[in-house]
């Protein structure tokens, strides 16, 4: 029997990290394998995946002998060591706007409703406190995109500022916010769920997802 030396990518169905670098991998043709990790009931904290992640989040990408952490570097790596189908532009100034862009989702949207804070928050409040920070979050990206977007986030090619983007929109739903507010972040992340590595990386699509879709 062969050895499969397939990356092996260590997700949560529903973890906006996760779901940014499946897309990733799918976009560029790289094939892996899925071990998943039910945050629900603590498996990131396990001893075993703790040894291999000790901040215990997902993902947990293991590639090329190698085992990387935090979705931004691994999406990084991924531009660095497989060049086709590229996500960031070749210019500076576009790839700094494609940057720009990501540091506004990644960094300042998406904590305000990862599940270690919103169980801090409480469940009585929780809700309210994801809603008003994306909202607030989104606000200021709605105005960026005014000036960077065509079809998709940077111009018309897909970039990892979509790769982001699409994952926040999908957790802005779930959290209530009015996404009516946002016509432009709407309609990019309408244009990226048409394209087959969207589609194949959405979490209903996930051999670990639990839920029906809609829910």
């Amino acid at each position: 029997m062969e050895l499969d030396e397939r990356p092996i990518l260590y997700s949560y169905w529903r973890s906006s990290c996760s779901w940014r670098v499946r897309t990733s991998l799918l976009w560029k043709n790289i094939d892996y394998n899925t071990i998943p990790v039910n945050l629900l009931v603590n498996e990131h904290k396990s001893a075993e995946y703790t040894a291999i992640n000790p901040m215990q989040e997902v993902p947990t990408l293991v590639i090329d002998g190698n085992t990387l952490t935090q979705s931004l570097a691994i999406l990084e790596y991924l531009e660095e060591t497989h060049t086709e189908k590229p996500l960031l532009p070749s210019d500076p100034l576009t790839r700094a706007k494609v940057r720009s862009l990501v540091g506004a989702i990644a960094i300042d949207t998406q904590p305000a409703q990862n599940l270690r804070i919103l169980k801090y928050v409480g469940d009585e409040k929780s809700q309210d406190w994801a809603k008003h920070w994306i909202t607030w979050a989104f606000e200021g990206i709605e105005k960026q995109l005014s000036s960077t977007a065509g079809n998709y986030c940077v111009g018309d090619e897909v970039t990892l500022a979509d790769v982001c983007l699409v994952p926040q929109v999908f957790n802005a739903r779930r959290c209530g916010v009015d996404m009516s507010r946002f016509p432009i972040i709407s309609r990019i992340d309408a244009n990226c769920v048409k394209l087959e590595a969207f589609k194949l990386s959405d979490p209903y699509a996930q051999i670990d997802c639990s839920e029906p879709k809609g829910t």
